[in-house]
C-alpha cells in the first residue's frame, strides 16, 4: 500500500515538474499521457505503454494475463492500426535483409515461420477473451482453430509469398497439435495464401510437453541437419526466436495478447 502511494506520488510530482517546464518554455509538453484524459487514466495509458514496451523487448515474461487496466489500451492497438503499422515495418526490415542475401541455387536456402499469430491472425477469438486479460483457455481454443477460420496477417502473407518466389524454402512451425489440428490448419493456411512451402510442422506425441523452446529447438535442428541453411526464423513469441539453430537471423512481431511458455 505504501509502496503505491509512493509511485502515485512520484507520477504526480513528474507529471507537475514536465508540465512546469514545458509552460515556462511556451511549448506543449513533449510527454503524452492521453490529451484531454483525467490525470489517472493518462497516468494508466502510460503505465500501459510501458507494460507493453516490457512485454516486446522480453523483460516481462512468463506472465499470464494482460493487466486488466490495460484492456482499452491492447484493444486500441490491436484495431486501432498501430499493431498493423508495426507489422509492415518489420516485413520491410525482413524484405530489406532478404534482398541481400545471395541464394546459393541448390535449393537449401530455408527461412521459418511461426503460425498462429504470425502467419494467421488469432484475434478475432482474442477479442471475446479480453485481448489476453482472460486466463489462457486450451479447450476453447481448440474449438476456435478447429474451425479454421483464422484470417492471414496480410503483411506477413505478402512476404511469405515474396520469399518463396525468391527460391528460399520456407517451413511452416507451429506449436499445433497434429492430431487434432493438422488437417483444418493445413485447410485455413492454403485458403489464406500460404501455398508453395517446403513444410509444415506440427507437434507430435513425441513432442507432448516440451517447453515452445525445448521443441522449436528441436525442429530447427532437424532442419539443419537436413542440410538446410536456416536465413530467417520468424515468430511472435519470444520462445519462437530463443534456443538452439535460430538461423542467421530472427523477427519478432509484435504480440502484446499472450504469452507461451
Amino acid at each position: 500500500m505504501i509502496s503505491t502511494m509512493v509511485q502515485r506520488i512520484r507520477e504526480v510530482l513528474v507529471f507537475l515538474f514536465l508540465a512546469l517546464v514545458s509552460k515556462a518554455n511556451g511549448v506543449k509538453p513533449i510527454f503524452s499521457w492521453g490529451v484531454g484524459l483525467p490525470f489517472e487514466e493518462a497516468a494508466g495509458e502510460a503505465y500501459c505503454l510501458s507494460w507493453r514496451l516490457a512485454v516486446e523487448t522480453n523483460n516481462v515474461r512468463g506472465w499470464r494475463t494482460v493487466p486488466t487496466k490495460c484492456l482499452c489500451h491492447i484493444e486500441n492497438y490491436m484495431i486501432g492500426g498501430q499493431y498493423t503499422r508495426d507489422v509492415e515495418l518489420i516485413v520491410e526490415q525482413i524484405m530489406s535483409y532478404a534482398n541481400g542475401i545471395l541464394l546459393s541455387g541448390d535449393g537449401m536456402d530455408a527461412w521459418i515461420f511461426d503460425v498462429d499469430d504470425t502467419c494467421i491472425s488469432n484475434l478475432l477469438y482474442y477479442k471475446g477473451k479480453r485481448y489476453g486479460c482472460d486466463p489462457y483457455d486450451s479447450v476453447a481454443f481448440k474449438a476456435w482453430a478447429i474451425k479454421g477460420g483464422c484470417p492471414a496477417i496480410p503483411a506477413v502473407q505478402q512476404v511469405f509469398v515474396t520469399l518463396v518466389e525468391m527460391g528460399f524454402k520456407v517451413f511452416l512451425v507451429t506449436g499445433r497439435d497434429e492430431e487434432t489440428l493438422g488437417l483444418p490448419t493445413t485447410q485455413n493456411l492454403h485458403d489464406q495464401g500460404f501455398v508453395g512451402y517446403e513444410r509444415l510442422v506440427l507437434r507430435t506425441i513425441a513432442n507432448k510437453g516440451q517447453s515452445a523452446v525445448t521443441y522449436k529447438s528441436g525442429v530447427r535442428k532437424q532442419i539443419e541437419g537436413e542440410g538446410y541453411r536456416i536465413w530467417g526464423n520468424v515468430g511472435d513469441q519470444w520462445t519462437d526466436l530463443q534456443g538452439d539453430c535460430l538461423g542467421n537471423r530472427t523477427f519478432k512481431i509484435p504480440n502484446p495478447m499472450y504469452f507461451v511458455p
